[in-house]
């Protein structure tokens, strides 16, 4: 038989009106073994409880991205907070335009600046 016919043969026996018997009698004659290899039910129920593995290792690899994302943020804080001592000292304030780099410019100055306005 061609693969196709085999193929044929399998969905019908899925269906609810064909005899479970009758059709695996024809995809036995067609060449359709249900045959296992020796330790066939061993390696999947190894299988089956390996995924609780899979499940240990999501845990701790979203652990570790914490710990990742920690650190990473520990040091951008770190360097916000250097970066305004600097300014603060720099500039003797927090003012907009110590932030900004701007020297004595009025308000409006800095609006039109940014705006272009």
């Amino acid at each position: 038989m061609k693969s196709e016919e085999v193929k044929n043969l399998i969905i019908k026996s899925l269906d609810a009106d064909s005899s479970p018997q009758e059709m695996a009698g024809k995809l036995e004659n067609a060449g359709v073994s249900y045959d296992f290899s020796r330790g066939f039910g061993d390696k999947v129920i190894e299988k089956l409880f390996s995924a609780s593995l899979s499940v240990n290792r999501e845990v701790e690899f979203v652990r570790s991205m914490s710990y990742v994302f920690n650190r990473i943020a520990l040091t951008g804080i770190a360097a916000i907070i250097i970066l305004m001592i600097s300014i603060f000292l720099m500039e003797g304030s927090f003012s907009l335009n110590s932030i900004l780099g701007l020297g004595n410019n009025y308000d409006e100055s800095i609006i039109c600046m940014l705006t272009g306005k």
